[in-house]
């Protein structure tokens, strides 16, 4: 009962700061940062199958994407398992468009960072 509870908090603080960035970024403040030729990208995708262990689901999907497992595991920053199922990748443009049109795949953003300081506004 604790791990659940737990997991819906997590869950919920997750989605909670994702709303509030995309308010920040609509009214003009948390500007996010362009992607670089090789950017860091959350990939949310299908859970995988019971018993499956989920990093070698993440690289299996990795590796359809980057040529191989070796170049997979290299890309491979995280592996989420609690508030959601996905990883953090380091990708190239070309990389991250094959990537959204696996069938596995759900989502996958930029990984934005925003901050509470303002710098275009010193008030």
């Amino acid at each position: 009962m604790r791990c659940a509870t737990a997991a819906v908090a997590i869950a919920f603080t997750v989605l909670a700061i994702a709303a509030a960035s995309t308010g920040a970024t609509a009214a003009g403040r948390g500007k996010p940062r362009a992607p670089a030729s090789r950017g860091v990208y959350i990939v949310t995708v299908k859970p995988s199958a019971v018993g499956v262990d989920s990093r070698a689901y993440y690289i299996s999907i990795l590796a359809a994407v980057v040529g191989s497992k070796e170049k997979a595991e290299e890309a491979l920053i995280y592996s989420y398992t609690t508030a959601l199922t996905g990883f953090a990748a380091k990708l190239t443009p070309a990389q991250l468009a094959v990537l959204r049109k696996h069938p596995d795949v759900l989502q996958a953003m930029p990984d934005v960072k925003y901050s509470l300081h303002d710098h275009d506004n010193l008030n």
